[in-house]
């Protein structure tokens, strides 16, 4: 049987149908539609695959360091995603792709992303949070079977999974019965399993993974949340910076705060260090939150 993690990798690694197009399965991992953090992992690897002849000994000249994206559609989980990559730039020191994915014939996600050689220049970061290690935090508990059984099937299916990356939260909250909070949360998450070095399937991991958690901390303040059957989520936009070298396989802390909510809309930011403190990466989100008046008509979050 395979692993959550080996069966993310194969999401990850696309079919090759013609030089700037690819072709990506989907999965059901318990929310109605495609999860947003797929679509941008792959349309993150469909770029850094036309990047391919770019190397030096293996190792990509050129990383990314930016991807912005626009959730167009929801995405059918039924089919696959067509990606199609326009080689827009490639300058002296940077190159620029658009990716737009497709589903039955309409484009439901577009992206672009900028890639850079490395170079030496000035640095600085904003330091980590003072928080406990993983290690001194005890794994979230299973829903209680009785509490399960009185969910809606898909969410019972996203609160049952074991899924590829492990989170522990540093101030846990009751997704189920949400009190209200300031708009601020921190999260360690890791990949489960041990993988290879490819800095490109790190990137295109932590693309994946940075779309959890995210528009979740803009529900904070109001008691809220997607697991409710009156509550309507779905992201709109995402950015994604890469700062430093990291590995989704060990222990990334995810500091997120929520800036504003409005119109129907909230927006997060997060900030990604590695346990010694590196900002290896910086993320900002805004979705859909909508309270409907008929809960039989909101369907459950496209992601959380």
């Amino acid at each position: 049987m395979t692993s959550p993690v080996s069966e993310l990798i194969e999401l990850l690694s696309l079919e090759r149908l013609e030089d700037n197009l690819f072709r990506g399965q989907s999965r059901d991992i318990g929310t109605k539609y495609v999860f947003g953090g797929q679509v941008l992992g792959q349309a993150l690897s469909a770029a850094q695959a036309t990047l391919e002849g770019s190397r030096d000994n293996g190792v990509p000249l050129r990383n990314a360091h930016s991807l912005h994206a626009y959730f167009l559609r929801a995405g059918d989980i039924e089919h696959p995603i067509v990606y199609d990559v326009d080689r827009t730039r490639d300058g002296g020191s940077f190159s620029v792709r658009r990716v737009s994915a497709i589903q039955h014939g309409k484009v439901i996600f577009f992206c672009a992303a900028s890639f850079q050689e490395l170079e030496p220049g000035a640095e600085h970061q904003l330091s980590m949070p003072a928080l406990p290690q993983p290690e001194d935090i005890e794994p979230a508990h299973a829903v209680p079977e009785e509490v399960l059984a009185k969910l809606p099937t898909k969410v019972q299916r996203w609160l049952s999974r074991t899924g590829p990356f492990e989170f522990r939260h540093v101030y846990p909250r009751d997704e189920l019965k949400p009190p209200k909070r300031p708009p601020f949360q921190q999260v360690w998450f890791r990949l489960a399993e041990k993988v290879g070095d490819p800095p490109e399937l790190h990137r295109a991991l932590l693309a994946y993974a940075s779309d959890f958690q995210l528009l979740g901390t803009a529900t904070y303040p109001h008691g809220i949340s997607y697991y409710q059957p009156d509550v309507q989520m779905a992201s709109l936009d995402h950015a994604l910076w890469f700062h430093r070298p990291f590995r989704a396989d060990d222990w990334l802390l995810y500091s997120i705060d929520s800036p504003s909510a409005q119109n129907s809309r909230g927006l997060a930011r997060g900030m990604i260090y590695d346990r010694t403190g590196r900002l290896v990466a910086s993320t900002a989100q805004e979705g859909l939150i909508r309270v409907v008046q008929d809960a039989t008509c909101a369907p459950p979050a496209v992601n959380s």
